[in-house]
């Protein structure tokens, strides 16, 4: 769980550039386009070829240990009436244990709760299904776990993955989008009132300002800037959003370190302010640069 974000550059030979790759990708910016398909590569990328620090396999314990202190308990109060989406969830494994392992959750349900199981939806922009999901589903009642792939979040419509009450992303889409605020926009646009996303960030300039740049000589992997070019913290941009309340928690047991984020959506009207793409790195995670719209 703490292997350190390796800024990776993949050797691809690119023939043809593939439009389908972001509908961002800037077709002005050579460089942006060639991270972009560089950074495509590492998503396909199987076996000995898939770069440390890219993690498919991770565990509901880690989940536990990594995200929001609050997150078990979020999640052991969900019941059979409510869903779980959990975003870059790699071959699922988080939502496996969900249903299989019982000893997990144990301490943090009520008891109404033990043995009752939400609905769980994995999305991942591959397909990493292992044999262990096809058995866990055949088991359950249909569509009691779904798995969707070969879409960024932003191409599923509310319609396709209806609401949640609890959505994750450990080192996923957050992380990994050139769109930071249609990525927020989606995620809010899923998320019930009262619900909670819990995420994090590796290596940013966390909501107290103590920590630097974790790479020597670099800067921080994910940075945002006013209009005006000054920085503006990640958790001060997730806090100004309309309707969420926001807590921001810097771990420095992680190399590189991480900012944890809890995002409660606690009104309908959400306005998430907007940010634009200016530099895009190919990564585990990508090292990314947004500006504020005016």
């Amino acid at each position: 769980m703490k292997t350190p974000g390796i800024r990776m550059i993949v050797p691809l030979i690119l023939q043809i550039l593939w439009l389908g790759i972001s509908h961002s990708a800037d077709l002005a910016s050579p460089k942006i386009a060639e991270e972009m398909l560089k950074q495509e590569g590492i998503y396909k990328s199987e076996g000995e070829k898939r770069p440390e620090g890219y993690v498919i396999n991770r565990t509901l314990a880690d989940y536990i240990d990594a995200l929001s202190p609050g997150f078990d308990r979020a999640l052991a109060r969900l019941g059979p009436k409510d869903r779980w989406l959990d975003i870059g969830a790699g071959e699922g494994q988080a939502i496996l244990d969900y249903y299989i392992r019982s000893d997990i959750l144990g301490r943090s349900q009520t008891p109404e709760r033990r043995g009752t199981k939400a609905q769980a939806v994995a999305i991942s922009i591959e397909d990493r299904r292992q044999p262990l999901w096809y058995s866990t589903a055949a088991s359950l009642e249909k569509n009691q776990i779904q798995y969707f792939f070969n879409k960024r979040m932003r191409d599923y419509s509310l319609d396709v993955l209806g609401k949640f009450q609890v959505i994750t992303d450990l080192l996923g889409g957050f992380s990994y989008t050139d769109q930071l605020s249609l990525f927020m926009d989606k995620i809010l646009e899923l998320l019930d009132l009262k619900g909670s996303f819990y995420t994090l960030l590796q290596d940013v300039k966390s909501e107290g300002g103590t920590n630097k740049p974790y790479y020597e000589n670099s800067p921080y992997l994910t940075e945002i800037a006013s209009a005006d070019g000054s920085e503006v913290k990640v958790c001060s941009w997730l806090k100004s959003i309309a309707c969420v309340e926001v807590t921001c928690e810097l771990r420095t047991d992680w190399k590189p370190p991480v900012e944890i984020y809890h995002v409660h959506k606690v009104c309908s009207a959400v306005k998430v302010p907007a940010v634009t793409r200016m530099s895009y790195g190919a990564g585990t995670p990508p090292e990314r640069r947004f500006q504020l719209k005016e």
